[in-house]
């Protein structure tokens, strides 16, 4: 195996991707746009205990740039992979290996599903690094990989990829079982990877607080049970091999910690995720991994932003947003019928006072601005003006308000009169203290549909 292609320079494949590329010319990187811009400024850089090495190797973000390769490496997160597969199926040969570094079970599997061939060496990689910068990859502890072939057999394929870290001083063992190896290590992901995030720590928190054994028996229990529906038995002694495994690592964070920290995402679904999901299709309870799937979905995911959503800011305790399904929910007092304020029109509205009374206001809060999307127009009320007379209409025909009505959410405020408001397009209302900006006209015309 002469070329070698590492897909990505995380903490991952960075780290094993630079240790290879020290000890053989013939290692290329497909990389981001940001990362390769970095790495082929300033090379890429592993900073560790043992010394800083910056290597300068082949990079590009279009895999045809590069030399075809017969060994690929996969060092991305498991969410990337179809992503992953699109870039590098131009350079794929009848002869290409591809070995896995993922998190996760099935990326192998679904290699093999999309690619329909051989090709697939699975790995398991054990290793404390972080990405410091792009191109900068700090190395703390550990450094080793575990690889295997799917059917349990030493192929002369497998040998030549062991010999190729074993030459770049990477240590490589060889699983007869490389599934169940994969499995073992989705046990000890399952475990810390959310608990870390949860009690924002680091592992050694929650190993020294008895209470959190059963809970992480309770974790481990329901992975062996799906593990065992697919066929992959673990030790009946696996949450304890876990927690003793831990101890020589209990200063660490995870990486879904860092990926938390840094306001990455995560891989909650390729992990806890997909216990749950598997657990559903073979008829296993999964509770507590489904409470910490959600339980980190819910602090990790972004706030939902941009078209369909209306956001609530300004002198506000904490901002609020809404989409169409969530004013639909909120009491139905507030709700009314547009046909009594836009004659004709069948569809759904909210009484401003129902959407204001969501958010904790501030104690000195005395007017409310409505923006448009386009960022040019906004109409500012007073609070009593917005709560008494104002009316978000969100709903047309059981549909979401379309544009061309003024939609997703249209402001009205009939019996107004000439200080009446009417903003299509409303993505922000702005609580302030004293009047927000208002570009209306004196007198308002009536709406129109």
């Amino acid at each position: 195996m002469k070329q070698i292609l590492m897909v990505g320079a995380g903490s991952v494949g960075g780290f094993f991707g630079a240790r290879l590329a020290q000890h053989h010319s013939d290692v290329s990187f497909l990389l981001r746009p940001n990362t390769l811009a970095a790495v082929k400024q300033n090379g890429l850089t592993i900073r560790s205990a043992e010394g800083t090495v910056t290597v300068r190797p082949h990079a590009a973000s279009d895999a045809r740039e590069l030399p075809r390769p017969d060994l690929i490496v996969l060092g991305v997160k498991a969410y990337d992979l179809d992503e992953v597969l699109t870039q590098i199926e131009p350079v794929l040969t009848d002869k290409t290996v591809i070995l896995t570094l993922q998190n996760g079970i099935d990326t192998e599997d679904r290699l093999l599903a999309r690619l329909q061939r051989d090709c697939v060496v699975g790995g398991v990689a054990y290793i404390y690094s972080k990405i410091a910068a792009p191109g900068v990859i700090d190395h703390y502890k550990k450094g080793a990989v575990a690889i295997g072939e799917l059917m349990g057999h030493e192929s002369t394929r497998l040998l030549a990829i062991r010999d190729l870290f074993v030459s770049a001083g990477i240590p490589c063992h060889l699983s007869k079982d490389i599934r169940r190896s994969k499995w073992e290590k989705m046990c000890w992901n399952c475990v810390f990877n959310p608990i870390t995030v949860l009690i924002n720590d680091h592992v050694a928190k929650a190993l020294d607080h008895p209470e959190m054994t059963g809970v992480i028996r309770q974790i481990v229990g329901e992975v062996a049970a799906v593990s065992a529906a697919m066929k992959v038995p673990l030790p009946l002694d696996m949450s304890e091999r876990v927690v003793k495994a831990t101890q020589e690592i209990r200063d660490i964070h995870t990486s879904m910690y860092d990926d938390w920290k840094a306001g990455r995402r995560t891989e909650i679904d390729s992990l806890n995720g997909f216990i749950v999901n598997k657990g559903r299709e073979f008829g296993i309870p999964t509770p507590v991994n489904e409470a910490l799937t959600a339980m980190i979905k819910t602090m990790t995911e972004k706030e939902q932003t941009g078209p369909g959503r209306v956001r609530i800011e300004g002198a506000v305790v904490q901002p609020v947003s809404f989409d169409r399904a969530t004013i639909a929910e909120l009491p139905e007092e507030h709700q009314l019928d547009i046909a009594t304020v836009m004659p004709g029109m069948k569809g759904r509205g909210i009484r401003m006072k129902g959407l204001l009374d969501v958010p904790a206001l501030a104690i000195d809060a005395d007017h409310v601005a409505f923006h448009a999307s386009d960022g040019t127009y906004s109409a500012c009320l007073t609070l009593q003006q917005a709560r008494e007379h104002g009316v978000l209409i969100y709903e047309l025909d059981g549909a979401l308000l379309p544009d061309a009505k003024g939609g997703p959410f249209r402001l009205v405020t009939p019996g107004l009169g000439d200080l009446c408001a009417n903003v299509k397009g409303v993505t922000r209302i702005e609580i302030t203290n004293g009047p927000g900006r208002d570009t209306r006209q004196t007198v308002c015309p009536p709406p129109s549909s």
